[in-house]
């Protein structure tokens, strides 16, 4: 990953927890925040050091970006390809090496994509942006999903949905033209290893009062849940090609923090002075994105690279 990349942005080391015998790491960190937002998140990056996000303008409006090169892109989903006018709020999730981003976006209510209701999840429906050209991605038969990412060969990871984010939600994978999931409601795959013999994601326990997310690994067919420990929730959210994890848990105080899982060890990631640290994404050298949010309540998305790398 090119060193440069956030030149203009104070790096910061800072040495975190780590949890069981795995070796505390120091990593350095810079804050992403596109210019003039009130709203900042990363969440995934590519081989390049290339991230994706989304942000919020002045006027409260969500776009997605691209960061690469020290230059910030804005990328938003045309309202032409479901038949309207002008653009859609947009979120990017993911990017490969080759460049091709996954996310969402939301269409309004009454519209020719089927939803009836603005603040229903099946307005939110998934994309993929391939040398220039936006297309909708969505399971068959199902109103909406959200895919979170893309791999080398094109293989989207993602959840699909209808009217609700828990008992219509399930994991999914979009191999080439075909589709698997899994039958784990309140479920999302939120990154895969390229062979794709191993997928991460998080889901939520609905039977149990007040309901429980865990993260999973579902690792040639064979589901594993798994929690952070001593915490009362913990999310997945992505895996590089050297079997680390990252992802996002809330300890017994109610605070959000991030982590690396190496094998059966936990490092905790937290940005300096952050109220609240999430581990969004990471790519084969180990770079990390999320998000964190300061003292003054406003969300940062960052970037963190481990000392020595």
């Amino acid at each position: 990953m090119k060193r440069d990349l956030f030149r203009p942005i104070i790096a910061l080391g800072f040495a975190v927890l780590a949890i069981g015998s795995a070796q505390a790491q120091s990593f350095n960190y810079a804050s992403v925040d596109f210019p003039y937002a009130i709203r900042t998140r990363a969440w995934g990056i590519n081989p390049g050091g290339v991230i994706v996000g989304d942000y919020l303008d002045g006027s409260g409006v969500l776009h997605g970006f691209l960061l690469g090169g020290g230059h910030y892109i804005n990328v938003d989903v045309p309202g032409s390809i479901i038949g309207l006018t002008g653009s859609l709020p947009t979120s990017l999730r993911g990017i490969n090496p080759g460049g091709d981003i996954v996310g969402s976006y939301r269409v309004p209510a009454n519209s020719t994509a089927g939803c009836t209701v603005a603040s229903s999840p099946a307005c939110i429906k998934g994309f993929l942006l391939h040398h220039g050209t936006f297309s909708t991605v969505l399971y068959p038969g199902h109103e909406g999903s959200i895919p979170a990412r893309i791999t080398p060969n094109g293989n989207i990871y993602a959840c699909y949905h209808d009217a609700d984010l828990m008992g219509s939600m399930f994991g999914f994978a979009r191999i080439g033209s075909g589709f698997t999931s899994i039958n784990v409601p309140a479920s999302m795959h939120t990154g895969a290893t390229p062979d794709g013999n191993t997928i991460v994601g998080l889901y939520t326990d609905m039977t149990m009062m007040p309901s429980v997310t865990h993260g999973y690994v579902l690792q040639n067919g064979s589901f594993e849940p798994f929690d952070v420990p001593n915490s009362t929730f913990t999310e997945a959210w992505d895996i590089n090609p050297d079997g680390k994890i990252v992802g996002e848990f809330q300890d017994r105080a109610g605070t959000f923090h991030g982590f690396l899982r190496i094998g059966t060890e936990y490092t905790v990631i937290d940005f300096p002075a952050a109220t609240g640290t999430h581990a969004q994404g990471t790519n084969p050298g180990g770079a990390i994105v999320g998000m964190y949010t300061d003292t003054n309540k406003v969300t940062h998305g960052f970037l963190a690279v481990a000392v020595g790398n």
